[in-house]
């Protein structure tokens, strides 16, 4: 019983430490960008003030039953995605559901949140937003690629599909894999930037020509749902890219100030993984459809193939 009170415990922390982080990252993204281009700029907290807005708000508009499905969808995904996930490499509550073939389960589990979004959007009958979902989903094509290309170099090359094992490997040796398979971090993180669909990749949501592309007939509370689900997924990247790469956090010891320590560390690195596609983003204008799959075709899945040769001949 005790397993699984922490279980429990563990689970909504993890929700409501992913829902906080989330939102403030979106936030400071906002205040970055307007800081800038010479605004002031919103507050960074001002992601939450338009998530209870919206949560207040009642919308009179209906598009069928996967209009209604389609946010739910996401933030299941979302959800599911994010207790499969582990946190903090120690201690009983921020391990999570982690098991030996994770990392594969993810591979599926993550495109579930943007193929019940591109359901909901396509039935709203607006050509914005079919215009988005096929960009969406071209560009998932493009950039899915290299991103498994470098997992499965490190499946080959540490000989497991378990998050847990990468983490303990890091911890163990003292060594991070960006270093042990450098090849596999380029690919991955330049994928992460078509994930994150900030410049050059925001092609699904342009608002200067889409009017935000997929969401655009969505409101009031639908669309406060997908903010909840959007700001929990871009945890769940920033979170598996420290803990594949970078060692994770949390070796502090399971006491209340070890895990206040490793939650700490968790916060540094992914701000800092965070702000590689937000800078990159401030500096670059929007690809076209075919320029941006074009780009993950070539670089980001040429350090893939890399990447798998080092993990067999090295």
């Amino acid at each position: 019983m005790e397993g699984i009170g922490f279980k429990i415990l563990g689970a909504l922390l993890t929700t409501i430490l992913a829902f906080v982080v989330g939102m403030f990252y979106g936030g400071l993204n906002r205040k970055i960008t307007a800081r800038t281009q010479n605004r002031v700029g919103p507050p960074v907290y001002q992601n939450f003030i338009d998530l209870v807005k919206l949560q207040g708000k009642r919308t009179n508009i209906a598009h069928g039953f996967m209009g209604h499905i389609a946010p739910v969808l996401a933030i299941i995904a979302s959800l599911t995605v994010l207790m499969f996930i582990p946190v903090l490499h120690d201690g009983l509550w921020f391990r999570n559901l982690t098991f030996k073939g994770d990392l594969i389960f993810l591979l599926y589990m993550m495109v579930f949140g943007s193929l019940g979004m591109a359901l909901g959007a396509g039935q709203s009958g607006n050509p914005n937003s079919a215009i988005g979902v096929s960009r969406g989903l071209a560009q998932m094509v493009g950039y899915e690629i290299p991103f498994v290309l470098a997992l499965v170099s490190l499946m080959i090359q540490f000989h497991t599909t378990s998050i847990q094992d990468l983490m303990a490997y890091q911890h163990e040796t003292g060594q991070w894999i960006i270093f042990a398979n450098p090849f596999a971090f380029l690919a991955a993180i330049l994928s992460y930037l078509g994930m994150f669909r900030y410049s050059p990749f925001d092609i699904v949501g342009a608002p200067a020509e889409l009017a935000s592309g997929p969401i655009s007939e969505f409101g009031g509370k639908y669309l406060g749902t997908m903010m909840t689900s959007g700001s929990i997924f871009a945890f769940i990247k920033l979170v598996l890219m420290v803990d594949i790469f970078f060692g994770g956090a949390g070796n502090f010891g399971s006491g209340f100030w070890g895990v206040v320590a490793g939650l700490v560390e968790l916060v540094v690195k992914t701000f800092i993984v965070y702000m590689i596609p937000v800078f990159i983003g401030l500096v670059s204008p929007r690809f076209r459809t075919e320029q941006a799959i074009r780009f993950f075709w070539k670089w980001p899945t040429a350090f893939g193939v890399i990447a798998i040769l080092w993990s067999v001949f090295l």
